[in-house]
């Protein structure tokens, strides 16, 4: 069994409020969870105004698929965010 993960920083310039940033993480996080069938949070940075940290993992038996889907969902966030994405770490352990 592989475990692949992401974590990434975003910023949110256009975040207002921590209700808005909290709006914009939400609707980032449930997008992600439905096009690419993995578990997401928002694992930090949660009174942070201007930065989300966001956690991803999927479980799978080949470390090339899990870190292919991580690198989609990278692309996807930089792409459907209208933030920049910083400090990305994606990694998978075997058990």
């Amino acid at each position: 069994m592989v475990v692949s993960m992401i974590q990434l920083i975003i910023e949110l310039p256009e975040a207002t409020s921590i209700k808005d940033k909290r709006r914009v993480v939400s609707s980032l996080r449930s997008r992600i969870i439905r096009r690419f069938h993995i578990t997401a949070a928002e694992v930090d940075l949660q009174d942070s105004l201007g930065f989300a940290q966001i956690a991803g993992a999927v479980v799978s038996n080949s470390r090339i698929y899990g870190e292919g889907v991580m690198q989609k969902v990278l692309r996807f966030v930089e792409d459907e965010s209208d933030g920049s994405v910083h400090d990305v770490q994606i990694h998978s352990e075997t058990f």
